[in-house]
């Protein structure tokens, strides 16, 4: 449960970052469905979009083209379906590549076989490259672009001026695409960092009471256990140690709580020297083991500033839902509150 927790709040946290992933596949794919209607017509002779004589291997480097198109779109419908899945850069690097071989088969067959200048195309595939791969990928498509360049029958003095003009092509667009993921990457740290102040505690680092609400309105019908805890000689140690003493106490226990419960358990701190311990699908015997362990665990010496030690104890109130139980965790810290309150005066009437 806490694996599933952690996967569905890095999947909210990384919204922005999905959202610009299908953002790019949907204009890819809307962009590569022009290209494989205007490429055949091309490479047909259409009168409006191509030359009216064409060269039978120009038609089989369009067909060819746009073969290449359609295999790109449906890596885009995979990245569109599942943008945040481990293989999503790998399939964009295939797209960038199969994107610029489409470009670069339109682009030689034509400069070979018609007068009419296409080498400028090629930026597209830069300017693609730039927007799935910031300024290294832009640069890598634009040395490959260039060395396409090299094959095609281009005037002598279109060649440098080609080469430049993808080069200030690749370093503009490539550094606003790396300017833009920087910033989006440290906005995503930013929300991550305000998510965790807003769901845990400054000092201890556990879940608070808004993040142990959610955790317990996921198991809603499921059986529960909550244990409510307070430190018992706390006091003590603050006044007489003073808030820093204090302060370490509560980091070491909230350490020992999250060793003693299990994976899919939750341990928060309320506030003060108050903490919460949420079992899922636990019973009272389970319940019953918990909570030894945790009185062994928080009864352990605590060592604070120059090598001394304070110990306390722990009163433990439990409270208990059946599965199908309509029991919400107010109610059930309730009724662990009043059992904490019994054991805890119960002992000092010992």
């Amino acid at each position: 449960m806490r694996t599933e927790t952690v996967q569905r709040e890095a999947a909210a946290l990384d919204d922005t970052l999905l959202s610009r992933r299908r953002m790019v596949e949907a204009a890819a794919l809307v962009a590569r469905f022009i290209g494989m209607v205007v490429t055949p017509l091309y490479g047909l002779g259409d009168s409006g979009i191509g030359p009216t004589t064409v060269d039978p291997v120009l038609t089989a480097a369009c067909m060819s083209g746009t073969a290449v198109m359609a295999a790109a779109s449906v890596l885009s419908v995979l990245g569109l379906r599942r943008p945040g899945s481990r293989w999503y850069t790998r399939l964009s690097v295939l797209q960038v590549v199969l994107d610029t071989l489409a470009l670069v088969l339109f682009v030689t067959f034509s400069e070979r076989y018609t007068s009419q200048p296409t080498w400028p195309l090629l930026s597209l595939s830069i300017a693609i490259a730039a927007i799935r791969h910031q300024l290294p990928g832009a640069l890598a498509i634009w040395a490959i672009t260039s060395a396409s360049l090299l094959a095609m029958p281009l005037d002598p003095g279109e060649l440098p001026g080609a080469t430049c003009l993808n080069i200030m092509i690749a370093v503009i667009t490539g550094a606003q695409a790396s300017a833009f993921q920087r910033q989006l990457t440290m906005l995503q740290q930013v929300r991550r960092e305000l998510q965790h102040q807003a769901s845990h505690d400054n000092l201890t680092g556990l879940p608070n009471r808004a993040r142990l609400a959610d955790c317990a309105e996921q198991w809603t019908s499921r059986r529960l256990a909550v244990l409510l805890l307070d430190l018992n000689g706390f006091k003590q140690v603050n006044d007489g140690h003073g808030h820093a003493a204090g302060d370490a106490l509560l980091h070491r226990v909230a350490q020992r709580l999250t060793a003693v419960i299990g994976p899919d358990d939750v341990a928060g701190r309320l506030g003060g020297d108050e903490f919460m311990v949420l079992l899922p699908d636990a019973g009272a015997q389970a319940a019953a083991e918990v909570g030894e362990r945790i009185r062994e665990a928080v009864a352990r010496p605590v060592p604070i500033s120059d090598g001394r030690e304070v110990t306390v104890g722990v009163s433990i109130g439990v409270a208990l839902r059946p599965a199908g139980g309509r029991a919400d965790l107010d109610m059930l810290t309730a009724e662990a509150d009043a059992a904490m309150y019994r054991e805890k005066h119960a002992g000092r009437a010992a």
